[in-house]
């Protein structure tokens, strides 16, 4: 059963209403983004994005890194950053096998292409698990962490959508603060990637 605690109330930058052309930067509120973004947010994500494997792998990570400094926090990140083409690489395979890393590609198989990728982070914004390979192992000081977790529990933030070169198409991302129910505080974050057309 997932422990949802969110409600989403959160100022976001819209997904623009036609993909391809110009893009909605100023700020929206979640209910003038697109209706079927609005829609798949409320009935699929927020089902799940706070639900018991997440929250136990971040609370866990959350332990693990409670002394970290930020020095350590910038060596783990050009690590991460060095091991990305490498055979060897733990830090990121770490991350990859992590249990509910399989969670994630679960959710990602089963949303019918919409979801494109999805990754947690820990308080201090960095990864904890992810469906795939991410290009940042810190995410502390981008957007999706920053207007998610630090705004605290049940904040949302919707990206601005983007090409993405790699794969030709648009993408753009949701980000969740996640929240302990025992404390009601948030303590990560979790990014899920959307491919834009399917909302529009």
């Amino acid at each position: 059963m997932p422990r949802c605690c969110f409600a989403p109330v959160l100022v976001a930058i819209a997904l623009c209403a036609t993909v391809g052309t110009g893009f909605a930067a100023e700020p929206r509120t979640l209910e003038q983004i697109p209706t079927a973004l609005s829609r798949y947010i409320d009935r699929d994500l927020l089902t799940w994005v706070n639900s018991d494997p997440i929250l136990t792998a971040i609370l866990a990570q959350n332990r693990r890194h409670v002394e970290l400094t930020q020095q350590e926090i910038e060596a783990r990140e050009k690590d991460w950053a060095a091991q990305l083409d490498q055979y060897r690489r733990p830090l990121v395979d770490a991350v990859l096998k992590a249990p509910v890393s399989d969670f994630l590609r679960g959710q990602v198989a089963r949303s019918g292409g919409r979801i494109t990728e999805i990754f947690l982070m820990d308080a201090h914004g960095l990864t904890v698990a992810a469906n795939a390979p991410t290009s940042d192992y810190w995410q502390g000081d981008e957007a999706k962490f920053q207007q998610s977790f630090a705004a605290g529990p049940g904040a949302i933030f919707v990206e601005q959508v983007r090409y993405d070169a790699s794969s030709r198409t648009y993408q753009g991302q949701v980000s969740f603060a996640v929240t302990d129910p025992a404390t009601g505080a948030a303590v990560g974050a979790i990014t899920v990637g959307l491919e834009a057309a399917a909302f529009f």
